[in-house]
């Protein structure tokens, strides 16, 4: 059976950030997901973990100040120094708090920067941070995000991501697959997830159009859902959606999985 995560930073934005935790467990999730640990306190939020019974299953690096918008650093060559820095704040934060695996944003493409030069940054971080936290016991993942909804991107397709893991060549490298994203820029779901299952080491989750929860748009989710436990991926699903409404009263999809 699929395991779902709930993703803290989009679902049960209801409560405060850390009480979310406890409403996870309540309405019946094992693990969490969420963009930053890094505001919070390490000793925090394990024990918020521990007292909810709940697994850390994924956080990102470090993405620069996202307030401002940026949506990761990987790909800057101006912002190495600072990349490498984020690494080693990372695996601070996933050993405190178990976290088997990060996901490096590689981020939006500066205007002034060729996309050779991007992609020679990102794959030169990507060279660096991989074996670090290799020796933590992390996995590191990227992902590719579609160019509606966070248009200059660097990453946008499943086949470029992976023609980036294969010029790293890392043991310590995989991908994160999103299905939202991917549908919007790819599609042929199934066939993608089949043909790259050795190198997925996470999902995430949201229907498309709105980016809602399963269920309000054209993905086909318990298909989806069948076919993935066919296939024998072990690992976790984030539900990384904007709830349509009250995030608990929109949760009735999930009572054949949770």
């Amino acid at each position: 059976m699929v395991k779902l995560a709930a993703n803290l930073s989009m679902m049960f934005n209801e409560y405060d950030f850390l009480d979310r935790f406890n409403v996870a467990h309540r309405t019946g999730f094992k693990g969490v997901e969420y963009l930053f640990p890094y505001d919070y306190e390490k000793d925090h939020l394990v024990n918020l973990l521990s007292e909810n019974g709940l697994s850390q299953v994924l956080h990102n690096l470090p993405a620069g100040d996202w307030d401002s918008g940026d949506r990761g650093i990987a790909c800057d060559p101006d912002r190495v120094g600072e990349f490498q820095e984020s690494v080693g704040i990372a695996v601070e934060y996933a050993t405190a708090l178990s976290c088997p695996q990060v996901n490096c944003l590689a981020g939006l493409k500066p205007e002034n920067v060729s996309v050779e030069s991007a992609r020679d940054t990102l794959i030169s971080n990507l060279k660096f941070a991989s074996p670090i936290l290799e020796n933590a016991g992390v996995k590191l993942i990227i992902e590719s995000i579609n160019t509606i909804d966070m248009p200059g991107f660097f990453l946008t397709h499943t086949n470029q991501a992976k023609e980036i893991i294969r010029h790293v060549n890392s043991s310590n490298l995989y991908l994160q697959h999103d299905l939202y994203h991917m549908q919007i820029m790819e599609g042929d779901l199934a066939r993608t997830i089949e043909s790259n299952l050795s190198l997925i080491s996470h999902m995430q989750l949201a229907d498309n159009p709105g980016r809602h929860e399963p269920g309000t748009g054209e993905i086909n989710y318990p298909f989806l859902f069948s076919f993935i436990d066919q296939l024998g991926y072990d690992g976790w699903i984030g539900c990384e959606y904007i709830p349509a409404g009250n995030t608990e009263a929109g949760l009735n999809w999930t009572k054949n999985y949770l």
